[in-house]
């Protein structure tokens, strides 16, 4: 721990979805190492209390951006907001994002949908064509985007949310190889179903998949430590059958698995 400390110093993260649950966990554990934040989201009252008690803890330099993730307009907002207060971003966490359980057809609004794609996707691709041009011409940076388990598969009752993270993996992946060599790395985090309220907000906390999730301290640990090591992709935080579930969905027949999966998602009555 004292090696990342020390590497840690004078570093700034700047972390999307700050005061939700792996958000809080990310915050912690880079300034716990001594690092500076940028902290984002949507409500400028929790960001402040926010800074103010880390702050307070840690001893490090913290700086805010209120904004709405789902708009077209927020990359450009953060990237001009922290040129023009001469905040330099080293790493560039884009944890920001959320699901929400229902058929596409029949009960998912457009709007609902829309915006987890404007929040999932379109925002993390913005931040990154953006903050990607600085970090290249510095020769260094890192980006770790919170993606999913749930980007290995589709996910009947969860459609366009399972799309969202396969995109985000997909791309990160990509992302990694065209970056090699230039000092900048990206890296996915997958994890598993997690105890925070990501559940509630998706309408999930009554679905299989989430009776039993696990804490995010040790995913956002996890990912954390593994974008110092520029690794390609973390996977984090499952319980034992999802373990076993991960290594057999590759060979299990297509339809099959679509009905496992949309069985862990209905809501339990």
């Amino acid at each position: 721990m004292e090696t990342m400390q020390t590497n840690q110093k004078n570093k700034t993260a700047l972390v999307t979805g700050s005061y939700g649950g792996l958000g809080t966990c990310f915050v912690k554990l880079h300034a716990s190492a001594g690092g500076n934040l940028i902290l984002v989201g949507r409500s400028e009252a929790k960001l402040a209390q926010q800074a103010e008690e880390v702050k307070k803890e840690y001893g490090v330099q913290v700086n805010t951006i209120a904004v709405d993730l789902s708009s077209p307009d927020a990359a450009p907002f953060i990237y001009d907001t922290c040129n023009k207060n001469g905040w330099q971003v080293d790493y560039l966490i884009n944890n920001a994002g959320f699901g929400g359980q229902g058929d596409f057809a029949r009960e998912r609004t457009m709007e609902q949908d829309m915006t987890m794609i404007a929040v999932n996707i379109e925002t993390p691709t913005r931040l990154c064509k953006l903050f990607f041009k600085d970090m290249i011409a510095r020769g260094s940076g890192k980006v770790l985007n919170v993606s999913s388990t749930a980007a290995i598969m589709p996910g009947p009752l969860q459609a366009v949310y399972y799309a969202t993270k396969a995109y985000v993996t997909s791309w990160s992946n990509s992302l990694w190889r065209e970056l090699k060599g230039t000092g900048v790395s990206v890296t996915a985090l997958m994890p598993g179903a997690m105890q925070t309220g990501f559940a509630n907000a998706g309408g999930l906390e009554k679905t299989k998949l989430f009776s039993n999730p696990v804490s995010p301290d040790k995913v956002a640990k996890d990912g954390y430590e593994g974008m110092l090591k520029d690794k390609l992709n973390v996977i984090s935080g499952l319980p034992g059958w999802q373990k076993a579930f991960m290594s057999m969905a590759p060979l299990m027949p297509k339809k099959m698995m679509l009905n496992f999966v949309f069985d862990q998602q209905r809501v339990s009555k």
